[in-house]
């Protein structure tokens, strides 16, 4: 057998055509990777340069051996010439003009930085670590420091990398596209951590686009400035493994979760009404949650976003922490800084759609990369945003993986995914006609369905002890049901439904409560089917919803025993709980993120009350395993009172295994009951544990002296008790 010899590659002219030269230094070169740098030419080597502005170039090695001089083919700075050097190797120019002198290291002399099993394992869609090979990274490389910039612009003509170092230049430093992945790279020696840049693209009609920030950037500029920033390799020094180890080791269904969900930016403010920094809100927030017992903190989106007003839920930087709270080094310390104190902390992800700003996402490379073509597919109506190409490999990747570096770079405990009706539903926000049908003629956005369940099995599977929440309000099946059993593979669900009714339950006037029995009893028919969380959310406080405080009937004394009793109704309902920031207080005014919470509230007694009953519904919750140990099951409920719509009573009790148990007992009309019945599951006594009527509250003191007696009457065990005015009180058994 004949063994077959590669055949030698042609090598270059050693004077490149004029018509290529003129190409360089125009910008417009398809491929400078192949004609700059050190080439082979003959039986030596050739190096060309562009060097705008330069009128003479000496070429020397990095370690400063001279390698030969170099003629000048065209004024604007386009050298060429013979070097003295044998070996392949990087090289640095020495330019010099009227003007003066100076180095550059030529970023063409350089190899690629990514390599074959990159491009294999990209392609495919499997690469899980993309935020370490695409966006900006400080790198050692072939003797130089530097930055290595990769993006992907697979329909793009042209792509080079601007900034500062380069007068935000394009010709300096196009890059070299690998064509089985499209994505483009280079090394750029000299670059370092700090610098602005953002990347210049020619799309496929040969238009220059608006010059668009890195997706993968890992930081940025302060709006309403929008470039990316260099950021340096996060080095932090982690002190919570056994916070992160206790989580991974349990079923979080199982255990109390309590969310405290906060707006970064107008919990509390700076002197100067600046945002306050990660290391800032550490030193204030945190201790504040351990005080009032909640166990999560959940952060409405602190991905970059350019407009304050969206809250973050239209972010052009989905791996970048926003610019306001510091660099990314900041947010890291902060969730450390949580899982010291004992806190989980969540964060509000959006990957159901993007903003249309020019340096964003949108038609990325020329062309609709990220979104669909097709604006009935890839156009919201609600927000005027791009909608992401589930079905698209690289898309679907670029999402993944900034699920994975959240949890894997900071650490985070879990993901509240923002809008996943929307992203399930073809239809969604849709007329007839103005929406595409899948392949079996539905409505169910089958590539959004195949990228939630991709996500979740990614997330559990790396980052064991990390959540994921979907808000979804439709009856959608098996939201949180794993993956290998016909589910979408999430942790836990918004309960919407919950949210919806008993708001609207409680802004009735008591008198005609009796009528709408059925808000607050027709939860419980569905309560199981999923895991869920009970939301009292920011969407409930704002664009004129008014505060929870103002949402409830009655006079002032009213809202506040309204409030009291709702919440210690929630605290008691089976589910996870979560609540806004300010709401703890009862904030009278609506919340706006352009100012801080009404903190002098808590001056006026019945403010702190509603705070004080908070922070003993969370440490009740957290220590009593029969209010949160089967939150997700049924056999940790039952009805105690359900039919009561004349007098408007509800009780039911929690129980979990080998514990005693609660029993929850609402009187939503103003009306005090005395010698009320009712049924307990024991005889025996039960002790009083909470009391939303107490003086401590902002009440007016009625109770039941601390406990009841429950006795069997004929029809079960029961107590007759004393029902205060628009409260909840909670039994606990005593066994004997």
């Amino acid at each position: 057998m004949i063994k077959e010899t590669a055949k030698p590659k042609a090598a270059a002219p050693a004077e490149l055509d004029s018509g290529a030269v003129e190409a360089i230094v125009h910008g417009t070169h398809g491929d400078p990777f192949a004609v700059l740098g050190l080439l082979e030419a003959g039986s030596g080597l050739v190096a060309r340069c562009f060097i705008a502005g330069a009128e003479r170039v000496e070429a020397f090695t990095l370690d400063g051996k001279p390698a030969g001089t170099l003629a000048r083919r065209h004024d604007a700075g386009f050298f060429e010439g013979k070097l003295r050097i044998r070996k392949r190797q990087p090289v640095k120019y020495h330019a010099s003009n009227t003007g003066g002198d100076w180095w550059v290291v030529d970023p063409y002399s350089f190899g690629p930085v990514l390599g074959p099993m990159d491009d294999y394992y990209i392609a495919e869609g499997s690469h899980l670590r993309l935020f370490d090979k695409l966006g900006a990274h400080p790198i050692h490389h072939e003797g130089a420091e530097g930055v290595h910039f990769a993006v992907w612009a697979p329909n793009a003509r042209r792509v080079s990398v601007v900034g500062d170092f380069n007068a935000w230049d394009g010709r300096r430093h196009t890059m070299r596209l690998r064509r089985d992945t499209g994505i483009w790279e280079i090394f750029i020696p000299g670059v370092h951590a700090g610098l602005p840049y953002k990347y210049e693209i020619i799309a496929p009609d040969g238009v220059v686009l608006p010059l668009k920030a890195d997706p993968f950037a890992r930081a940025a500029e302060l709006r309403p400035a929008n470039a990316s920033i260099v950021a340096p390799w996060l080095d932090h020094e982690w002190g919570d493994a056994a916070h992160r180890a206790f989580w991974a080791a349990t079923d979080a269904r199982r255990q109390p979760i309590s969310i405290y969900e906060v707006h970064p930016g107008s919990w509390q403010r700076g002197e100067d009404d600046g945002f306050l920094s990660w290391d800032e809100l550490a030193d204030r927030l945190i201790p504040y949650v351990v005080d009032m017992g909640f166990t999560h903190i959940e952060f409405l989106p602190i991905s970059e976003h350019p407009f304050d007003p969206s809250w973050g839920y239209q972010t052009t930087g989905l791996y970048a922490p926003s610019a306001r709270f510091g660099p990314p080094e900041g947010f890291a310390r902060f969730v450390d800084g949580a899982h010291r104190a004992g806190i989980s902390v969540i964060l509000d992800w959006v990957p159901a759609h993007f903003p249309t700003d020019a340096h964003g996402l949108a038609h990325f490379d020329g062309t609709a990369l990220y979104e669909h073509a097709d604006p009935r597919q890839g156009f919201h109506p609600d927000w005027n945003t791009a909608i992401y190409n589930f079905g698209r490999r690289e898309v679907s990747s670029y999402l993944v993986n900034n699920a994975l570096y959240w949890s894997e770079l900071f650490h985070i405990d879990g993901l509240r995914v923002d809008a996943v009706a929307s992203m399930l539903y073809l239809d969604y926000s849709r007329k007839e006609g103005e929406w595409v049908p899948n392949k079996f003629g539905g409505r169910e956005n089958l590539d959004a369905v195949e990228f939630l369940r991709a996500t979740n099995r990614a997330v559990y599977g790396s980052h064991p002890g990390t959540v994921t929440i979907a808000e979804e309000s439709t009856s959608w099946p098996k939201v949180s049901a794993p993956v290998h059993e016909g589910g979408l593979g999430f942790g836990f669900k918004w309960n919407m439904g919950f949210m919806h009714d008993t708001l609207q339950y409680l802004s009735r006037d008591p008198i005609y409560r009796g009528h709408h029995q059925n808000d607050l009893t027709f939860g419980l028919l569905y309560a199981f089917s999923e895991n869920f969380v009970l939301p009292l959310s920011h969407d409930e406080v704002v664009h004129g919803k008014g505060s929870l405080i103002a949402k409830m009937a009655g006079d002032a004394w009213q809202k506040f025993a309204n409030l009291r009793a709702y919440y210690a109704f929630m605290w008691g309902y089976p589910g996870k709980k979560l609540l806004f920031m300010g709401q703890e207080f009862a904030q009278g005014a609506e919340w706006s993120e352009a100012r801080a919470l009404d903190w002098w509230q808590l001056d006026i007694a019945e403010h702190r009350g509603v705070q004080s009953l908070v922070r003993d519904l969370n440490r009740l919750y957290a220590s009593t395993p029969a209010l949160h140990a089967r939150d997700c099951e049924g056999e940790g409920f039952e009805w105690l009172i359900a039919d009561d719509s004349t007098n408007s009573v509800f009780a039911w009790q929690r129980r979990a295994p080998g514990e005693n148990p609660v029993a929850v007992i609402s009187n939503f009309t103003p009306v005090p009951r005395t010698g009320y019945r009712v049924p307990l599951p024991r005889a025996g006594r039960w002790r009083e544990i909470l009391n939303t009527d107490a003086g401590l509250y902002g009440g007016g003191g009625m109770g039941n002296m601390g406990a009841v007696e429950a006795i069997e009457d004929g029809a079960g065990a029961a107590a007759r008790m004393t029902l205060p005015p628009l409260a909840t009180v909670w039994l606990e058994f005593e066994p004997a």
